[in-house]
């Protein structure tokens, strides 16, 4: 999780894993080959007017050094058997707008849909 979310130090990043878990009912899944943590997921189940019942990936990252051996698609495979079994219609996520890799991952492997920009104000 550190190669994605390189801003957290340790006690940030356990913080708001906790407190996600605790207020968003935030699920975290790891991958793991040869006792190593190959990738890591986190995601939690929504409800909005505009997606209906969804589930949101919040994180998902493969090692770099592990990509493009199918790690990163065995567990978006996970998340959207998860999210059938919960009753939710559908998946989705955003991606920085640097990440032109994930999304021809996220476009052509996985066929998801460009449907909306993200857009983010900070109130510092």
């Amino acid at each position: 999780m550190k190669q994605l979310r390189m801003h957290l130090d340790v006690n940030t990043y356990l913080d708001l894993v906790n407190e996600a878990r605790e207020k968003d009912n935030y699920h975290m899944f790891v991958l793991i080959d040869e006792n190593e943590i190959v990738a890591v997921t986190g995601f939690k189940p929504m409800i909005t007017l505009y997606y209906g019942r969804f589930v949101w990936v919040c994180d998902l990252v493969t090692d770099v050094s592990k990509r493009s051996k199918g790690y990163g698609e065995q567990l978006l495979a996970y998340v959207h058997q998860w999210a059938k079994e919960h009753n939710y219609d559908s998946v989705a996520l955003s991606s920085g707008l640097q990440r032109k890799d994930a999304h021809h991952f996220y476009e052509n492997k996985m066929n998801y849909e460009k449907v909306s920009y993200v857009f983010k104000k900070p109130l510092v």
